[in-house]
């Protein structure tokens, strides 16, 4: 009996390998939307090729595909693939498996990555004319093996009408509604699903990047108002505001930067890089982001608004070209910074930003800046050497930019503590802030020791959310601000 089981079970894989495996790409190949990440990549390097688009689409799919091709496509080296999906296409092909590549992609982003994989016999595209999608790789499919003539994986509704002609079926990363339907309807081989994609939309909004928003209250302070109910309350709305708009322009630099996230050692991590969060949920969440945002300003005073406006702007101009021109970039965080402080004024009705703590605010945070550019060329030396380049630094720009945000640092410090003088003479309540400007230096110096190690490898602000010596800083800091408001 058991022997006789054996039999039958080799001759079923002997069927089994005697049939042709055909594979989608867009999310079951890939974990990743090629169309889309060609279009964030256009807008990047060309944006005022976004133009055409509508009349490359008014041609057909097919059509702006090509187009797109010919002028953008993602690098495959770095794509998210899906790696259990290809060992198993690997044991496949070592028993003689035949295996194809079947996408609504277009051919010449198809065979770069079949290429890549080296795995396929053939590679059946969008060829310019014909979308290769649904019924139409079912026909395609059909003609070249017949009914039931081969095996298909794939992950969309889309491919139900393949998986009908199919013998077997093979889901990967299925929702539960598609995994119902195709189960009942069809012979399920096999299902693939990915790891590490549970809360992946609330790590590509960097929560934790919140913190730096607290500006927003910088100008309730500087005017000792922290215990009027009225001007708490202002400033948290400016503070939810900008917290999902700031949420919105992460996920849209995400979106825009996906190639030198992918080559980055560790930002390749990030859900969007990595392909846990698939890019349509990003492209949902942007506008509902922004819609919240606005909301939450409207309980501001109008210029609130403006400010948000400006801030939105200038860090989508950062994301498609600023960020890329050294010194230019940080500035324009450092102005990022002083919005911030500027909404948290006008949210309280201050016909008078105060300029020294602006002031002190943006050297402050173009020291920061600074000093995340110099972990970012850590990282990337650690894997190019001394050809190593970050964004429009290069690695040998480590001393001089260590030294100018050590500087920049300090001398935010020094301003804010004239304005402490200035205060501690009105009210002498106020000298308790010559400590915070003590710990400040302290924290400065602290930071940049530690990121000269090596142990910050992305964010300064995130880093000091786990950091001990500065949750230590900030908690005195916070004590000294209620005592002497």
């Amino acid at each position: 009996m058991d022997e006789g089981a054996d039999l039958r079970a080799a001759a079923m894989r002997r069927v089994d390998h005697a049939v042709p495996l055909v594979v989608d790409l867009d999310g079951t190949l890939v974990f990743s939307d090629l169309l889309l990440e060609s279009i964030f990549i256009l807008a990047k390097e060309r944006p005022l090729d976004l133009l055409r688009l509508p009349f490359w689409l008014a041609q057909g799919r097919a059509q702006l595909k090509q187009r797109l091709a010919r002028l953008v496509r993602p690098e495959a080296p770095t794509l998210p693939y899906n790696r259990p999906l290809i060992d198993y296409l690997r044991a496949e092909k070592g028993r003689g498996r035949r295996l194809i590549l079947a996408t609504a992609a277009d051919a010449a982003v198809a065979c770069e990555i079949a290429d890549e994989v080296g795995l396929f016999d053939a590679v059946y595209a969008s060829d310019g004319v014909t979308n290769l999608i649904g019924t139409c790789k079912r026909k395609r499919l059909v003609a070249e093996f017949g009914i039931g003539g081969f095996d298909y994986a794939g992950n969309d509704s889309r491919d139900l009408p393949v998986w009908s002609a199919a013998r077997k079926a093979m889901l990967v990363q299925p929702s539960r509604a598609l995994h119902e339907t195709v189960s009942e309807a069809y012979e399920v081989e096999r299902v693939f699903e990915q790891e590490g994609t549970e809360g992946s939309l609330r790590r590509a909004l960097r929560m934790e990047h919140w913190f730096k928003n607290v500006l927003v209250f910088l100008p309730i302070l500087a005017a000792h108002r922290l215990y009027e109910v009225s001007a708490l309350l202002h400033g948290l709305a400016a503070f939810v505001a900008f917290c999902l708009c700031a949420s919105s322009v992460y996920l849209t630099n995400d979106l825009l930067d996906l190639p030198n996230d992918r080559r980055h050692p560790y930002k390749k991590e990030r859900p969007l890089a990595s392909g846990r969060l698939p890019i349509s949920r990003a492209l949902i969440a942007i506008p509902l982001l922004l819609v919240g945002a606005v909301g939450a300003s409207l309980a501001n005073p109008p210029a609130m608004l403006g400010i948000l406006g400006a801030y939105w702007v200038l860090m989508l101009a950062y994301c498609l070209r600023f960020r890329d021109i050294a010194v230019i970039d940080v500035l324009v965080l450092a102005g990022g910074y002083a919005l911030r402080v500027m909404a948290g004024s006008a949210a309280i009705g201050l016909e008078a930003v105060p300029w020294l703590v602006v002031i002190s605010c943006v050297l402050f945070f173009f020291g920061l800046a600074l000093l995340k550019r110099y972990a970012e060329l850590v990282a990337m030396r650690s894997l190019a050497g001394p050809k190593a380049r970050a964004r429009g630094y290069l690695a040998r720009f480590l001393g001089p930019l260590a030294l100018i945000g050590c500087a920049s640092g300090y001398l935010s410090v020094a301003i804010y503590a004239y304005q402490v003088d200035i205060d501690h003479k009105i009210n002498p309540r106020y000298g308790l802030d010559w400590v915070i400007c003590v710990l400040l230096v302290y924290w400065v110096t602290h930071i940049w020791l530690i990121v000269r190690r090596g142990q910050v490898v992305d964010d300064p602000v995130a880093f000091t959310l786990t950091d001990r010596a500065s949750q230590i800083v900030a908690a005195v800091a916070a004590v000294i601000v209620l005592i002497s408001t």
